[in-house]
């Protein structure tokens, strides 16, 4: 049995998120007044490939592994679309999304599938050792509903505020590490 140590941090706050406006790979975050978290000697480090994780991430180390499966959840036709504009042009298309995991109004991802790929790269993840991984509040809501085996629909009952992390830990499964 391998032992895992795997703590998500959602990436630093970007300007997208400072004006409500759903993100864009490209997007930036904003200056750090502080490093987010601090890395202890061994950890090793991944970060989604969205600019604004790979920022985050480079505030921690120069050492970081750009990990594919922590991507965003595509947004398809609303990436950079205000949730003003959404709500005054789309709402039952913004309301259904946001209620049924399986839909995917924006021609993109659903949260159903964006728990396919958490999932599925949670239950491959065979790396021992202490691993901080940066990516995004919709994967970090994934990986929570995975691992409590809940309902999809709880992941709309999670905040994941810029910088915030979640603790995980794998010994023949894995676990919620609250701390």
């Amino acid at each position: 049995m391998i032992a895992i140590r795997l703590t998500l941090l959602c990436h630093a706050l970007t300007p997208a998120q400072k004006c409500g406006r759903l993100a864009q790979p490209d997007d930036g975050i904003l200056p750090l007044a502080i490093a987010p978290l601090a890395i202890t000697p061994g950890m090793q480090l991944l970060a989604a490939p969205e600019r604004r994780a790979q920022e985050t991430a480079a505030q921690l180390s120069s050492q970081v592994q750009r990990e594919p499966a922590l991507a965003d959840c595509a947004l398809g036709h609303w990436q950079g679309v205000s949730l003003k504009q959404l709500q005054a042009e789309q709402p039952q298309a913004l309301a259904q999304w946001l209620e049924e995991p399986l839909s995917a109004p924006h021609g993109g991802e659903s949260f159903a599938q964006l728990c396919e790929r958490v999932g599925a790269w949670l239950m491959a993840f065979d790396r021992p050792g202490e691993w901080l991984a940066v990516t995004h509040p919709w994967v970090i809501r994934a990986a929570l509903v995975t691992v409590l085996e809940c309902p999809l629909a709880a992941a709309q009952r999670i905040d994941v505020l810029p910088l915030s992390r979640v603790e995980l830990s794998f010994a023949g499964r894995w676990r919620l590490r609250l701390g």
